[in-house]
């Protein structure tokens, strides 16, 4: 299939509009931004050998009959040369799999990657992640040949299933959260011997535009809205919107932040448990474990209160804490020692998983003293008490009020915790204060 095959030029941002009408015709997706990520993905499967990474899409949904299983049949017959299956070997996917790679459409993910499934797949998810990046292959030992063979993994992917996939794979997708139409939604039925025809044929003008432009994607550098892995996962659909022209470009980007966006904010448990944490502490210097998961089952909306039918307990505290590298300790608090923990354990990971904390509407504290400075006098108004500017070290100054309610340091000068300061003398800074200070709060307290 090539450009001379057709009577007519080949327009590239005709083509993803034809494309993603026929996506709106018979499926209904959340968004608009998922319908343009929908429709880049499809028409990046047809330039994989153009491609560095190979981006998993993923399709979720809360119920059944949302509409996955009609989404996967449009890509199946939009996509280049699908390989479908509901279930498929280890063995079976690396032989599938050469330089010009098929399209991997595994639907019903969710009875392979389920609870009670996932254990007995570990092999097929393991080569589903390695072949998100090329030159990861799966090697095993020909006995025939006596010699080790390596085959290939790298094919873009997408996986439907009900509820959530695993994090590793959702880390590499685009993810479309379906949801149930609503009776005013109305979609064409789509039946397979009639639409089909259709939709080939301009899946083979999408082909012939794409395979003319493999040069120029190859080489493809696009400036991207967001960074690290999901640059990975949306470069090959930027770098089609972009070759597309039109208003592409520009919606792409944006489809790209927005379900970024959206991926974000649905965290892991152990991201969801430092956020929780972080709320929990507020400006507290320690606190003892049992007060903690207190606070933690107390919390709107969080799972901890009823964990897998339970109540979320130390031993799940300290398990899920374990990979951040934070451990509980003896923490003597108004006299009573206890096993705990300490903010100066959990600051690395906050600073390191979650987004900077939005200073100035703090809530802890109206009298001009918090937590953190208990005992000392004074009716200072500000960081610890919400009245502060948003900027990290100008709030650090602030939190000192006019009642003196910061904490200086007990002396000398130290080393901040905020690698870009440059206040001077150092001592003004709340963070440099803070942790000079610290061991000599525990000290004084005991």
């Amino acid at each position: 299939m090539n450009l001379n095959d057709f009577d007519v030029p080949l327009h590239g941002a005709a083509l993803l509009d034809e494309l993603r009408a026929a996506f709106v015709r018979y499926v209904i997706l959340p968004s608009d931004e998922a319908y343009d990520a929908v429709t880049l993905w499809t028409a990046a499967t047809h330039a994989q050998p153009a491609w560095q990474h190979a981006t998993r899409l993923a399709i979720t949904a809360p119920e059944k009959r949302c509409g996955k299983s009609r989404l996967m049949d449009v890509i199946t017959e939009t996509c280049h040369n699908p390989l479908i299956t509901v279930n498929i070997s280890p063995a079976a996917l690396v032989r599938s799999i050469d330089d010009d790679p098929p399209t991997l459409l595994l639907d019903e993910a969710d009875t392979v990657f389920g609870k009670k499934a996932a254990d007995n797949h570990e092999d097929l998810r393991g080569l589903i992640n390695a072949g998100h990046q090329r030159g990861r292959p799966y090697v095993r030992w020909d006995a025939a040949l006596r010699q080790p063979e390596h085959c290939p993994t790298f094919a873009m992917a997408a996986l439907a299933g009900i509820g959530s996939l695993p994090d590793t794979i959702e880390d590499r997708a685009v993810i479309i959260r379906m949801r149930r139409r609503a009776p005013r939604e109305r979609v064409q039925p789509f039946r397979t011997r009639r639409d089909a025809p259709a939709l080939h044929e301009l899946r083979d003008r999408i082909t012939a535009w794409i395979r003319g432009r493999l040069d120029a994607l190859t080489d493809a550098e696009p400036a991207m809205p967001v960074e690290d892995r999901a640059a990975d996962n949306w470069e090959p659909l930027i770098a089609v919107a972009d070759e597309a022209g039109g208003d592409w470009p520009d919606r792409a980007r944006k489809a790209c932040k927005t379900l970024t966006g959206q991926a974000e904010e649905d965290t892991s448990a152990g991201v969801r448990l430092l956020a929780d944490l972080r709320e929990v502490f507020g400006d507290a210097e320690a606190m003892h474990g049992t007060d903690i998961l207190e606070a933690l089952h107390k919390l709107d909306e969080a799972p901890w209160a009823d964990w897998y039918g339970r109540a979320f307990n130390a031993r799940d505290l300290a398990k899920m804490l374990k990979p951040y590298g934070v451990s509980s300790t003896k923490v003597k608090i108004n006299g009573v020692a206890l096993q705990g923990y300490r903010r100066e354990h959990l600051h690395d990971a906050w600073s390191r998983y979650l987004p900077p904390r939005q200073e100035g509407s703090g809530t802890s504290g109206t009298s001009g003293t918090s937590q953190v400075n208990e005992g000392v006098p004074g009716s200072g108004s500000g960081h610890a008490n919400g009245t502060g500017t948003g900027d990290t070290h100008s709030d650090q100054q602030s939190s000192r009020g006019s009642g003196g309610s910061g904490h200086p340091p007990p002396g000398g000068v130290g080393t901040c915790a905020v690698p870009e300061c440059t206040n001077e003398p150092r001592r003004a800074c709340r963070t440099c204060a803070d942790h000079m200070t610290r061991e000599h709060e525990f000290t004084t307290a005991a």
